[in-house]
Order: structure tokens, then C-alpha cells, then sequence
């Protein structure tokens, strides 16, 4: 079940990159998500297109580095949206990125145990 979410190769390669460092890099990102998503948030709440294309597409960036590719899916969706400032379905898929953020970060806090 895990793989549509994370991609246990990319989180292998990062392992071995990082080694001891791991946990750290998780950790980073976990936070660092919080904030993007904050972002994301108010941008929608403004209807500030360019706002939320931004954050989406910084978003799309580092959740592909990190092997989540069905969060960066939805954020590419999202940043696609913004792109032509057609927001109607925004908040609709700001639940559906909530949502696979809920996942990924649970997902990632086993990696981090593990």
C-alpha cells in the first residue's frame, strides 16, 4: 500500500546519501511541509493565482525529491490550476493534499523509527 505513496527507491537512495543523517532530512521536510502547505492555504484563501502556483510548484519540487510522488501528483494539479487561475476546484483538492500530506507523514514517521 505504501508504494502509491512513497517511493521506497528514492528514500533508499536519500538513505545512503544522507546516512546518518536521515532522520534529519525527514524531519526537515516534515516541517518544511507544514509551512508549504500553510502557504498553499492562504494563497487559496486570497485567490492569489500566482501565490499559490508558486507554493504549489515549490511543493511539487520537494515532494518529488523526497519519493512522494502521488503528493506531488495532486500538487502539480494544483499548481496546473493556479496556472490558468481557474480556482473553483481549489479547495476540493487542498483537502485531497491534505489528505495524502496525512499519509506521507505517517508513512515517513515509520522510516523514521525504522
Amino acid at each position: 500500500m505504501s508504494d502509491i505513496h512513497l517511493d521506497h527507491s528514492v528514500l533508499s537512495a536519500l538513505r545512503d546519501v544522507m546516512e546518518d543523517e536521515f532522520p534529519v532530512l525527514l524531519d526537515t521536510f516534515l516541517a518544511d511541509s507544514a509551512e508549504r502547505l500553510r502557504q498553499i492555504q492562504q494563497a487559496s484563501d486570497l485567490a492569489d493565482s500566482q501565490a499559490l502556483r508558486l507554493a504549489a510548484h515549490s511543493f511539487k519540487g520537494s515532494c518529488s525529491n523526497m519519493g512522494a510522488p502521488s503528493l506531488a501528483g495532486l500538487c502539480k494539479q494544483l499548481e496546473d490550476m493556479a496556472r490558468r487561475e481557474q480556482l473553483t476546484d481549489v479547495p476540493a483538492l487542498l483537502v485531497q493534499i491534505e489528505e495524502e500530506f496525512l499519509v506521507v507523514h505517517d508513512l515517513l514517521q515509520q522510516e523514521h523509527r525504522g
